[in-house]
């Protein structure tokens, strides 16, 4: 049986606050995980609607875990208690850490951290949730790259159990040490990825994702063949091209981007239709509508 740090570490006993910046899936997702471990958290985003929608996703996930009987009302309650909501970075001027979970941008990341970086206390660690960006050129825009660090859950992020940990040319050894037993404390394993465009998950389920719309593309299956074909034969849980519409396919191109202009490789380059998707503005469950049309009651293939 694992042991999980308690909340007097002693490297981490001084997080108590967290900061968290963008309550879309992502950000919902990561602020559960801390609140259901005890810490404080502080939920920013741009817009009051974007909050209470994703308090709306707190809310209902707490609530099966309940009805499963996965935690109690009172285990479920002191979790939202312990949540509070704002659409100003000056909320986080008591945090111990903030965690960036904002779209895949490098200048929203930037921007974000230009008003951040003024409020927080000196000694406060910056984490990005990015999933492919340079750690190193995103620390080097805060005023602290020795305790700026990568953090990038997965998603769904109450279920999956991964964080990569990336370190920065710059990060310092006891921000590194800090965050990896947080991430033991949130009851997650961590695996140190180096700062390379989209580390190593992505690396290698990017790529695979992008192939699976070049399939595709080139007419060698149709979305059910291909996801069918995915799930029985290489026993994957989810096909590609559901697992993008899942992702989101703006994400997955704007990964695929990274990739191709970090690493220079044609064997990196967007399938043209992944693109036409985006451009068309299906990118998947969120819009109701990318490699499958979620709009009735079971999902139905687009081609």
């Amino acid at each position: 049986m694992t042991v999980l740090p308690t909340l007097d570490s002693a490297l981490s006993a001084h997080i108590r606050k967290v900061g968290i910046i963008g309550a879309g899936q992502m950000g919902n997702g990561i602020a559960q995980v801390f609140a259901q471990r005890g810490f404080a958290v502080a939920l920013l985003d741009v817009s009051d609607e974007a909050l209470q929608k994703g308090m709306g996703t707190i809310i209902k996930n707490l609530g099966r875990m309940e009805s499963k009987g996965k935690i109690s009302a009172a285990d479920k309650d002191s979790a939202l208690a312990l949540i509070t909501t704002s659409t100003a970075y000056a909320d986080f001027a008591d945090c111990d850490l903030v965690i960036e979970a904002a779209s895949e941008n490098e200048n929203v990341k930037r921007a974000i951290f230009a008003q951040l970086c003024p409020v927080l206390k000196a000694d406060a660690i910056i984490a990005s949730n990015t999933s492919s960006l340079s750690i190193t050129r995103l620390a080097a825009s805060t005023d602290r790259p020795g305790r700026f660090v990568g953090m990038h859950f997965m998603n769904p992020v109450p279920v999956m159990q991964l964080v990569e940990l990336i370190r920065g040319i710059a990060t310092a050894e006891d921000t590194f040490a800090i965050t990896k037993e947080l991430v033991a404390r949130l009851g997650k394993i961590s695996v140190s990825a180096e700062d390379f465009p989209a580390f190593i998950v992505n690396r290698i389920l990017l790529p695979m994702i992008n192939e699976a719309v070049y399939t595709l593309y080139e007419g060698v299956g149709s979305v059910e063949s291909i996801d069918t074909a995915m799930r029985l034969g290489a026993n994957h849980p989810m096909g590609p091209l559901e697992l993008a519409d899942f992702i989101g396919l703006d994400t997955c191109l704007a990964v695929m981007h990274v990739l191709h202009e970090g690493l220079a490789d044609t064997k990196y380059r967007p399938c043209p239709l992944l693109v036409k998707y985006v451009e068309a503005g299906w990118l998947g469950r969120k819009t109701g509508r990318g490699f499958y049309d979620y709009t009735g009651e079971k999902p139905v293939p687009t081609r």
